[in-house]
């Protein structure tokens, strides 16, 4: 009875010494603590000021609010993070430190891996949201998918079709490939092809369809009207003519070979100038339905 109780005495007094110690250490890291406090604040507040102001520079180089959002919290979160390692080597924890730089090595390496496909896109998209070569309201053409930007996240680039309907394209796809952006181009050249008959006189036809393409079209210094006769076709003596449009307009190009083929076709009809159809000579195989019809005479 007596050991019983000397021992719960003994551990009673070994909790009360270890609880001495620790107290004893917290009064002696108190001051580390305190500045370890301070130092959490500090960043804090300097992590909002930092936030706020990379967002004003982003303002200018992303039009896209949802990648401006995300990386404000980027640096928000790396800021609280520098904050809290400088806090922990202020209160002396260099071994709670290193194992927590081990374990975050760990971690990265293993989100890494899983998440491969996403970072690959989340990078793409910072790269196309500061890429001068691209931009919200471009008209551009990647593969078979030819539209308006609409949106650039840091998963996707969504292009609006010119028959209105969207595409959704992973930005790693889109980066990795060659695309045409139409809007990076003040002046755009546009090609109009037709054909005349064989009795046109050539020189009236060249005459009329450069007179309407320079009274028509706006052409600055040293661009060009062209014009060329290309082939001898079945029908008809085809030509070319290129000249240049303000490509910043809305549709530019259609709507420059819509106005350009109407006008051209109304002064050829007018000077008699005729733009012959394809002629195709159909054999029914007269010869042989005589033959038959002998056979059965």
């Amino acid at each position: 009875m007596d050991e019983k109780t000397f021992s719960i005495n003994d551990a009673v007094s070994s909790l009360w010494d270890k609880l001495g110690g620790w107290l004893d250490a917290i009064i002696l890291k108190l001051p580390n603590f305190i500045v370890a406090i301070l130092v959490m604040v500090v960043f804090y507040f300097l992590a909002k000021i930092l936030t706020n102001f990379f967002k004003k520079i982003l303002l200018k180089k992303i039009n896209e609010e949802s990648i401006r959002q995300m990386l404000g919290k980027i640096v928000f979160s790396i800021t609280l993070i520098i904050g809290f390692f400088i806090a922990l080597g202020v209160m002396d924890l260099n071994k709670v430190l290193t194992s927590v730089l081990a374990g975050a090595g760990v971690v990265g390496l293993a989100i890494g891996l899983a998440l491969q496909g996403t970072l690959s896109n989340t990078f793409s998209g910072l790269l196309l949201s500061f890429l001068p070569k691209i931009r919200i309201d471009d008209f551009v053409e990647a593969g078979d998918h030819k539209g308006y930007v609409t949106e650039i996240s840091l998963r996707n680039i969504t292009i609006r079709q010119t028959d209105n309907e969207y595409v959704i394209i992973p930005n790693s796809i889109f980066v990795d490939n060659p695309f045409t952006n139409y809007s990076l181009s003040e002046r755009s050249r546009v090609d109009v092809s037709c054909g005349v008959g064989y009795e046109s006189d050539l020189q009236q036809v060249e005459d009329i369809v450069l007179k309407i393409i320079n009274e028509t079209f706006e052409h600055r210094e040293g661009e060009a009207i062209d014009f060329f006769f290309t082939e001898f076709g079945d029908s008809s003596i085809n030509f070319v003519t290129r000249f240049w449009i303000d490509s910043k307009k809305p549709k530019p190009k259609l709507a420059a070979q819509h106005k350009a083929i109407k006008l051209i076709k109304k002064n050829f009809d007018e000077a008699g100038i005729n733009i012959p159809f394809p002629i195709r000579t159909l054999d029914f195989g007269k010869n042989k339905l005589q033959m038959a019809s002998k056979q059965e005479e």
